[in-house]
């Protein structure tokens, strides 16, 4: 692991994902770009003095000098936005897989080289858009999927929190500081940090990729030099050369008495569904000739995809955490496959990777070109 030491917040949630299945063991990381805070960290999770590393550059060095079997497989990057890609981009350099958590980047050119390099050195890259591990939301891809809502007319989709409504940062919080800081975060606060997992959980259960949009980012706290709010307009690329779906995608970070609303709806020619990350364990189906239907975790059947990714019986709510340790039992399994020279199912190859990343960075850039400008609507760069 690189970052995520003792003060983190994401580190933390990653390694328990990461360990909930007994598929990974963490061995060896730099968890602190402070040498002695790296130490220090690394002995709180009880790991071997000589694996816990002053850098990310001495890790590598030293664990690619490791036979095969006793140096890590693979690298989970937890480290504030800005040092994704050297840590990445070095990682992939000695021959190590990446999972590495979201935005991928700090900017969209960096996104292009990693994809790039990843291509070139054939490595595995996993990203933690986590929310796509939940059950129901792969339910809810399979329905589409299949028709059941037949062409896909309209998207809403919505990420509001509260814990930015006032400068938080001034106070010191690490999480708030390093997040509204252009240096560490990027070109954006608000959707950089939440506004990519809805873009990204709208064109991961309908299937369809933005096209253009048209956004309007604000700033409500004075002095914050990042947005802290947004509202966008989206049009998606035709499918199948249906009237091409239209959507809205709205995040906001002081939206006061908010905890953490990331929900979906999603309406089609024959029916639609909605989905909130705050009840995971409930997808509704709506119809224009019958009433709603309730689907649940471990009720009834569900998609072969939910199927696998659910972990416990009915009435026993999953959330969080397991969601984001699908993710990483899938890359898991994946890795495990390569490293036994056999195929991975298409149930392991089921989490978000480099091209993924490529389109949320896009998306970020897009919608900041969008607001600073005076079209109404911007081209959504392929």
């Amino acid at each position: 692991m690189v970052g995520g030491g003792q003060g983190a917040f994401i580190g933390a949630v990653h390694r328990a994902a990461a360990a909930l299945d007994g598929q990974i063991e963490l061995v060896a990381g730099a968890f602190s770009s402070d040498a002695a805070r790296s130490k220090e960290s690394g002995a709180a999770l009880h790991l071997a003095p000589e694996r816990c590393y002053a850098s990310y550059a001495e890790l590598f060095a030293a664990e690619a000098k490791l036979p095969l079997g006793d140096r890590i497989d693979f690298v989970s990057i937890v480290t504030p936005n800005f040092l994704h890609f050297p840590v990445a981009k070095a990682a992939l350099g000695y021959g190590f897989h990446v999972i590495c958590d979201k935005p991928m980047t700090f900017n969209l050119a960096e996104a292009r080289e990693l994809a790039a390099i990843v291509k070139k050195s054939g490595l595995l890259f996993g990203l933690t858009h986590n929310y796509t591990g939940y059950p129901l939301v792969k339910e809810a891809r399979a329905r589409i999927r299949s028709g059941q809502l037949g062409a896909i007319r309209k998207v809403v989709v919505e990420y509001p929190q509260g814990w930015l409504a006032s400068k938080l940062e001034s106070s010191g919080q690490k999480q708030a500081d390093w997040r509204t800081d252009p240096k560490r975060a990027g070109a954006s606060c608000c959707m950089g940090d939440i506004g990519t997992h809805a873009e990204n959980l709208a064109e991961y259960i309908t299937g369809l990729q933005i096209e253009t949009l048209c956004a309007d980012l604000s700033t409500f706290i004075p002095g914050r030099p990042l947005d802290d709010d947004g509202n966008v307009l989206l049009r998606f690329a035709s499918a199948s050369g249906e009237p091409p779906a239209k959507g809205l995608l709205h995040a906001s970070q002081i939206s006061v008495g908010e905890e953490n609303g990331l929900n979906i709806r999603v309406y089609g020619e024959k029916g639609g569904l909605r989905w909130r990350q705050e009840e995971p364990n409930t997808l509704e189906l709506l119809w224009p000739d019958r009433p709603a239907e309730r689907v649940r975790t471990g009720v009834g059947p569900l998609s072969p995809e939910a199927a696998h990714a659910s972990r416990l019986p009915a009435g026993h709510p999953e959330g969080f955490l397991e969601a984001f340790a699908n993710l990483y039992k899938n890359f898991a399994a994946t890795l495990r496959a390569r490293l036994d020279g056999t195929a991975p199912t298409a149930f392991d190859l089921d989490f978000p990777g480099v091209e993924d990343g490529v389109r949320g960075m896009a998306f970020i850039e897009t919608v900041v070109a969008s607001s600073a400008s005076q079209e109404k609507w911007v081209k959504f760069p392929h």
